[in-house]
């Protein structure tokens, strides 16, 4: 149950009444104190053992290790590993496996690998457990490959990969994108006995519902419902989340109502995709509906709650109503993170209000909060969107003082700025220092520094950033290419000037 001070406070009350504990009992005792982030006080329950007359047993010495990795202290586990063998405790299963998954939390899959390379050279039983383990751990470095050929290398030593180890490669191949593959070790699971759960079929669910295949998704739920699996509420939000993305409002609402006949209470992560669908239809009415209809429930909205509805009232041009929603997530407790200071800085600057935009930049740096690039992107863009290039200027010169680098997007903005202002010049002369500033320009760059010289009439300058883009492997976007065409038809420019476009 996870009492862990109540465990030790027993074992103390115990003592007291004489009664004197065994080395179990003070195994137990190890335990909380690890799982207390004590493990300093652990290892003096060894000297009471010790003068209790007893040994400690591998039990014991496991537990200890399993607080050490607990800690992230994976070095010092390893040592009382070795001190283990060197007084005569033979290291069983569970040691080998705690070291193998704290190497892996720690993001030392490589050294876990080794580790298992080492227990087979040494004739040491290798388990299910310790090669899942170590599958998982892969296949979140997205090291997929190299996943699977671990589980082709267990199936030949005989080990039988169980639900655990295909669970983990079928989440490894979704996350990179390779869904079909997953499908194919669905078969493949069938072929030796191991039935999906309710989470390989919720990967999959969300897998084809992030890849906008809801006939494919709809399909997999109805075979788990085949099946005799209840799909949780996962499964629910993944589907009403990805009708939402392909703006199927209708099938996302009748999924929702569903969810709750099915007797599947929404929590706040179904309410917030709900609000969050209608936000991006700018239903901003429908959404507090939502929104109200949540609390009214008992469900408490989260910062993501709030920052997604913030943002719908900005979409809806009612930043008032922004700002007082802000207002009300502070006083019911919830703290605001970057993203909603981002959306509200984005906010208002895109309703054009840039003094409530300054106010609220100055609030953040009086509380000393985390002040990055993409703030500063969003200011300086919003002084250009008003005119105000000068004010735009000053805040992107003084970004380095503030030691802040500025990166692809700023000098986009401040190129856009530039172009829009009429000072071409100084647009081209900022992408000409970007490579030496260490930021290289990207498509967006060269392309709005030609739409911008072509809008001026520098059309000679606009061809030979052209010919600098493509050089770089870029390509005109559907703007750019048209307004070179219009050019090229009005017999404004020649065809042989392209001949550099393959």
């Amino acid at each position: 149950m996870k009492h862990y001070s109540v465990v030790i406070t027993l074992i103390q009350r115990m003592e007291s009444f004489g009664i004197s504990p065994d080395v179990y009992t003070l195994s137990v005792l190890i335990n909380c104190y690890c799982h207390l982030n004590r493990v300093d006080f652990g290892f003096s329950i060894i000297a009471t053992i010790l003068k209790l007359g007893y040994q400690p047993t591998r039990t014991t010495l496991n537990t200890l290790v399993k607080g050490l990795c607990l800690q992230g202290n994976i070095s010092e586990a390893v040592s009382l590993v070795e001190e283990m063998e060197n007084k005569g405790y033979q290291p069983d299963a569970v040691t080998c496996g705690t070291i193998v998954n704290g190497l892996c939390k720690i993001g030392q899959t490589g050294v876990a690998i080794r580790l298992l390379r080492k227990l087979e050279k040494g004739n040491f039983e290798q388990n299910v457990v310790l090669y899942s383990t170590v599958i998982d751990s892969l296949c979140k470095d997205k090291l997929v490959t190299e996943a699977s050929n671990l589980l082709s290398e267990m199936t030949s030593k005989g080990i039988q990969p169980n639900i655990v180890t295909y669970n983990s490669l079928v989440q490894g191949l979704c996350n990179i994108g390779r869904w079909r593959e997953a499908t194919t070790l669905l078969n493949e699971m069938g072929q030796r006995k191991v039935m999906p759960d309710i989470q390989t079929f919720n990967i999959l669910v969300d897998t084809l519902c992030k890849e906008g295949m809801l006939i494919e998704a709809k399909k997999v739920f109805d075979v788990m419902i085949q099946r005799d699996i209840d799909p949780s509420i996962v499964t629910y939000n993944s589907l009403i989340d990805g009708y939402f993305l392909q703006n199927k409002i209708n099938e996302a609402v009748k999924t929702f109502n569903m969810m709750v006949e099915k007797g599947c209470s929404p929590d706040v992560f179904s309410y917030t995709i709900l609000i969050n669908g209608y936000c991006k239809n700018k239903k901003i009415d429908e959404a507090m509906r939502i929104f109200h209809e949540m609390s009214n429930k008992g469900v408490i909205p989260n910062v993501v709650t709030y920052t997604t509805l913030i943002d719908g009232f900005f979409k809806v041009e009612r930043p008032q109503a922004a700002l007082e929603l802000f207002h009300k997530m502070q006083a019911c407790g919830q703290h605001p993170n970057p993203l909603t200071y981002a959306i509200l800085l984005d906010g208002f600057c895109k309703n054009r209000q840039i003094a409530e935009a300054m106010a609220l930049f100055r609030e953040m740096e009086e509380k000393k909060l985390d002040h990055n690039i993409v703030f500063y992107n969003i200011l300086i863009d919003g002084f250009c969107n008003v005119g105000e290039l000068t004010t735009a200027r000053e805040i992107f010169s003084g970004l380095l003082a503030k030691g802040l680098q500025p990166n692809v997007r700023t000098y986009n903005i401040m190129i856009k700025g530039f172009c829009r202002n009429e000072l071409v010049d100084e647009a081209g002369e900022l992408l000409e220092e970007m490579d030496s500033n260490g930021c290289s320009p990207n498509h967006h760059t060269y392309n709005t520094l030609i739409q911008g010289l072509l809008q001026h009439g520098e059309t000679s300058k606009a061809v030979k950033y052209l010919k600098m883009m493509v050089d770089k492997g870029f390509s005109a976007n559907a703007t750019t290419a048209a307004m070179f065409i219009d050019l090229l038809l009005s017999n404004q420019l020649n065809w042989v000037d392209f001949s550099f476009v393959s």
